[in-house]
């Protein structure tokens, strides 16, 4: 590979790289090219000579953090009730979705919610079935194993799935936008605390969780 090259590939890496942080903290329509290109030190201008349009860009940052999340290591980790429950009570708490440098695909859903932009709208539901499809796949394996406190009837996982999403969603995209700390704290606990005792967790066990994720 010529040095021509590989400068390209690492100026693209460095705009996708401020691109990933700016969208998954603010959203597709919040973040200018500006504001990207300030972030990665580049002039706007050298901008179109990697990225056709801000769609394209965002559509390939919303394809990074699928492939490089958190929640995608932790559902390829060991099968165990502590790490679907860490999907739960830590991947998702707010303080580290505001702190963290590698989002997953879970920030398109706190970010994008009623967006009109046909191709963002595209990315929403494939980040959404993206995350189903990987909670119907832990649910179903650890209902097998007799891990849970329900059959491993597909519907039936498919619909707790679906109760795990749009609890956790509903109460980040809630949580954003209140202005008081604690109230927004509790907001999350609360959904968190709901979805770990649907899956049978313990009160002593949900407690020690609940207090590990406010660390």
């Amino acid at each position: 590979m010529s040095d021509s090259t590989n400068r390209k590939a690492r100026s693209r890496e460095r705009i996708l790289k401020s691109a990933v942080e700016l969208f998954s903290r603010q959203g597709f329509e919040k973040v200018s090219i500006g504001q990207i290109m300030k972030l990665a030190k580049m002039t706007h201008g050298a901008f179109y000579a990697h990225f056709a349009s801000k769609e394209a860009l965002y559509h390939a940052s919303v394809r990074e953090t699928l492939e490089s999340s958190r929640a995608a290591r932790l559902v390829k980790g060991p099968l165990s009730m502590q790490h679907l429950t860490e999907l739960v009570s830590n991947c998702w708490n707010l303080q580290e979705l505001e702190r963290k440098h590698k989002p997953g695909p879970e920030t398109v859903l706190f970010n994008e919610i009623g967006n009109e932009n046909a191709e963002i709208r595209t990315l929403f539901e494939a980040s959404y079935l993206r995350i189903k499809k990987m909670l119907e796949t832990r649910l179903i394996a650890l209902s097998r194993l007799k891990k849970l406190p329900f059959e491993p009837d597909r519907d039936v996982i498919a619909d707790k799935s679906r109760v795990i999403l749009s609890s956790l969603v509903g109460a980040v995209a809630i949580a954003k936008s209140l202005p008081d700390d604690q109230e927004r704290q509790h907001i999350l606990e609360a959904a968190q605390r709901n979805i770990l005792q649907m899956l049978g967790v313990d009160e002593n066990e949900l407690e020690n969780m609940l207090g590990e994720a406010r660390q």
